[in-house]
């Protein structure tokens, strides 16, 4: 009995040796990363290479196995108001900014919006038809948009961008004849031009693709619940959309052969996406030609409405989620001052007339934080998309024909040729020039209350994870991907990109 208790003892003590052995094999090794960051201390899209020590990190936990939303792409808007000012600038400076817009050393945008007829950021009411009573658009024309430089914008931007982009088409409203109101602000589309403004997409995006612009997609109506009637508006119920969408809008463009053009609904705030989606997704019929849902931001400054964006999504998980605007509204762009961009001094149009039931969702905030926030947030939650407003304004947050004054990621002074890339232009690029179409959104969490991460991995098989650090003091980062960990650190108020090469 002692022998066999010895022999035993003597191959359990040989299975934990080898056991041992086979761990020190799989031992974690050090990954390749490449970090870039944006900083309130000056860093612009900067690459790091020297790291602070500690030894209690905040741990970044990669999981490439747990699998989310695949990426459509990050970008901005092409308007009028941009093109107009775009066009007013040097030929040196028009190609610099169309280059750090769609160059692959730029943010290589790959998401875009632009508008249908005219919007807000126009310099005037237009449409491309205006004969009234023209059910068959005879008179259907999209030349106002040529002679207006948002054309020829867009096709520079084709001309510079390497691997493309897709853009999503949206109406602010129809022609006024088209309304109960005969009116461009407010109103409701007449039922007995429900066909012809089905039409109106499909010639819209037939007149584009003549000029060499293929649209990806469309939304329904830009913000269907209207905006205070201030500018360029319709009127959708969730109902009235689902009607137009199943019964006018789908058959039109699938008789005339563009199934391949997604339809996005509701185009406005998250906090009303429940009622839209249970009417859009209601059934197969109500939903077939929806080939996703599309939102804005403004509801709040701070708040992503992470139990909404999940709603929309189990609501139908095979189909597109979109962020088709934001933007820091109702101020006028400070001019080089990256500082103003990292303060809690913003206010939007909440702050002076929200209810004040909803007064809460309007603190003042900084606006760096709050388009980190809100793309790590909408990624975090499924969004696959996420369109920033207009790509380029002037110093006084125009022009726009309503005096609707906002700040865009480049601000220019055509008078004196001058461009300012503020912080946001950089924040966007953390996204778009890191995160491609076809990435897959993956497992990501961090051990920290006030830093959030999210990561994707990309067709190329890199991995690019982005960590936000608002606090004022440098975090010391760890890294785990599988068998693999990375220490570095963030400085304060600062967004980096880890790219880990495969």
């Amino acid at each position: 009995m002692g022998k066999m208790h010895f022999k035993i003892n003597f191959f359990k003590l040989l299975i934990i040796t080898m056991a041992l052995s086979l761990n020190s094999c799989v031992s974690t090794k050090e990954m390749k990363v490449e970090v870039y960051e944006t900083s309130a201390n000056g860093n612009s899209l900067l690459e790091i290479t020297d790291f602070s020590k500690d030894s209690n990190p905040i741990t970044i936990t990669l999981n490439p196995e747990e699998k989310f939303q695949t990426i459509t792409g990050f970008g901005g808007a092409f308007t009028e108001s941009s093109a107009y000012l775009v066009n007013k600038l040097s030929v040196a400076n028009r190609k610099k900014i169309m280059d750090a817009y769609f160059g692959v050393d730029g943010a290589n945008y790959s998401l875009t919006r632009t508008h249908i007829n005219s919007c807000d950021f126009s310099l005037k009411h237009y449409a491309y038809a205006m004969v009234d009573g023209d059910k068959n658009l005879e008179h259907f024309s999209i030349e106002e948009d040529k002679n207006n430089n948002l054309i020829p914008m867009i096709l520079q931007a084709k001309a510079i961008s390497k691997e493309g982009f897709k853009i999503i088409a949206s109406p602010w409203t129809s022609p006024p004849w088209m309304k109960d109101n005969k009116n461009w602000v407010g109103g409701k589309l007449l039922p007995e031009y429900y066909d012809t403004w089905a039409l109106y997409f499909s010639k819209y995006i037939d007149a584009y693709k003549k000029e060499g612009i293929d649209i990806w997609g469309v939304t329904v109506e830009n913000e269907p619940h209207g905006n205070g009637n201030n500018w360029e508006s319709m009127l959708f119920s969730p109902q009235e959309m689902t009607n137009f969408v199943q019964n006018h809008l789908g058959p039109t463009l699938e008789e005339k052969g563009k199934s391949n053009i997604k339809i996005l609904g509701y185009d406005q705030n998250r906090a009303g996406i429940k009622e839209w989606v249970n009417e859009m997704y209601k059934d197969e019929a109500s939903s077939k030609y929806y080939s996703g849902t599309a939102i804005h931001w403004y509801e709040s400054t701070y708040e992503v409405f992470p139990e909404d964006l999940q709603y929309a999504h189990n609501k139908a998980p095979n189909k597109y989620l979109i962020q088709t605007e934001a933007c820091v509204d109702s101020e006028v762009p400070h001019w080089q001052d990256d500082a103003w961009y990292w303060k809690k001094e913003a206010t939007d149009w909440g702050w002076d007339w929200a209810s004040e039931k909803d007064k809460y969702l309007h603190p003042k905030y900084a606006p760096v934080n709050r388009y980190t926030v809100d793309i790590i947030g909408c990624l975090n939650n499924w969004v696959d998309g996420w369109v920033d407003w207009n790509m380029v304004l002037d110093t006084k947050g125009g022009p726009n024909w309503f005096k609707n004054w906002c700040v865009a990621p480049v601000i220019v002074n055509p008078e004196t040729d001058e461009i300012y890339f503020t912080p946001l232009f950089y924040v966007m690029s953390h996204f778009s020039k890191f995160m491609r179409p076809g990435a897959i959104k993956i497992g990501c969490t961090i051990d920290h209350k006030e830093l959030v991460a999210t990561a994707v991995k990309n067709p190329d098989n890199s991995i690019a994870v982005v960590v936000f650090n608002p606090t004022d003091k440098i975090q010391n980062l760890e890294i785990k991907l599988t068998n693999q960990t990375k220490h570095i650190s963030i400085n304060a108020k600062a967004l980096q990109t880890v790219v880990i090469k495969p």
